[in-house]
């Protein structure tokens, strides 16, 4: 006959079992449709349409759902909330290297590191690299954002301090990320 011990660690064995089961579950249900590797989804070939009379409006076929929309031509992003509401919206200074255009996830973060220009940032959301250079949002913390210097290869794209902030709070792992040409 068993002890008593014995069958209660059984029971929170198969208690704990059952949870890591439905903690899978759930995250496999709400997993983005973007590998985590951070890889590029189906891309748009064309310059998503852009609504003249308002330049900072999200582009019509820049994705679906709560997301990040980067326009490299505009350097520009949107955040993009529930029922493709747009949250916030700002400029950005883009580093010398660019993601291609496409869907990505954010794999990574960092509260306060040294950018690859050796200035200190923070808020660093990461979301894939490109020959070598990681690309991701960040803010100084002079504030400044600087031209990219062709010399150097970084994929830092630059936001306020105030922006960077919004970013972070808003882009977390696994947040969808658009990039558009």
């Amino acid at each position: 006959m068993p002890s008593t011990s014995s069958t209660f660690v059984a029971g929170l064995t198969a208690a704990a079992l059952a949870a890591v089961a439905f903690l899978a579950f759930q995250a496999s249900a709400s997993a983005p449709a973007a590998p985590a590797g951070g890889q590029r989804g189906a891309s748009p070939a064309q310059k998503a349409p852009r609504d003249g009379r308002h330049p900072a409006a999200l582009p019509a076929g820049s994705g679906v759902g709560e997301r990040v929309v980067y326009s490299l031509d505009d350097d520009r992003v949107w955040l993009v909330g529930p029922d493709d509401v747009v949250t916030r919206t700002f400029k950005v200074a883009p580093g010398s290297v660019d993601p291609l255009p496409g869907s990505y996830v954010v794999t990574s973060r960092s509260g306060a590191v040294t950018g690859t220009d050796g200035t200190p940032i923070e808020h660093v959301v990461r979301f894939t690299a490109v020959q070598g250079a990681t690309i991701g949002f960040s803010a100084a913390l002079d504030g400044s954002m600087p031209e990219p210097d062709p010399t150097v290869r970084t994929g830092g794209i630059r936001e306020t301090v105030a922006d960077g902030a919004a970013m972070w709070t808003f882009a977390t792992i696994g947040r969808g990320i658009v990039v558009i040409p």
